[in-house]
């Protein structure tokens, strides 16, 4: 056996069970790596077109990553709490609850980062767990 390649699943168990420990922190190492990677590629696409402007910058710089573990399970989130979020990445046509028409069109950011990104953390964390096993 060699760094991930297993011919029958009782290989990999034994494997798991040997490494699984620092296969799992070697993980959550490079999911914390890959969240923060995503938040820098999110906040570089909301600088200007097609993305939406920066008017103050302060939509920019609300965006966050958290890593949360909990035994084997490793969750990343990458958002932020800034009201109008939703409204830049997917757009907005329609009256608001103030009674304001608006007929915004997208300006996907965080789309584009994470179809970009979501190949590189799987690569990135399949490397860091097959290291370890």
């Amino acid at each position: 056996m060699s760094g991930g390649t297993f011919q029958h699943p009782s290989q990999l168990a034994a494997a798991l069970e040997r490494g699984g420990k620092a296969a799992v922190s070697a993980a959550e190492v490079a999911m914390r790596h890959g969240a923060k990677a995503l938040v820098v590629q999110v906040q570089r696409n909301a600088s200007g077109r097609p993305g939406p402007r920066v008017i103050t910058g302060r939509y920019r710089a609300s965006w966050q990553s958290d890593v949360h573990r909990a035994g084997p399970v490793i969750v990343a989130e990458v958002g932020t709490d800034a009201p109008q979020g939703r409204r830049l990445e997917f757009g907005f046509v329609g009256v608001d609850s103030l009674g304001r028409h608006y007929n915004t069109p997208p300006f996907p950011h965080l789309g584009p980062a994470v179809n970009a990104f979501g190949p590189l953390l799987v690569r990135e964390l399949r490397g860091a767990v097959s290291r370890t096993l």
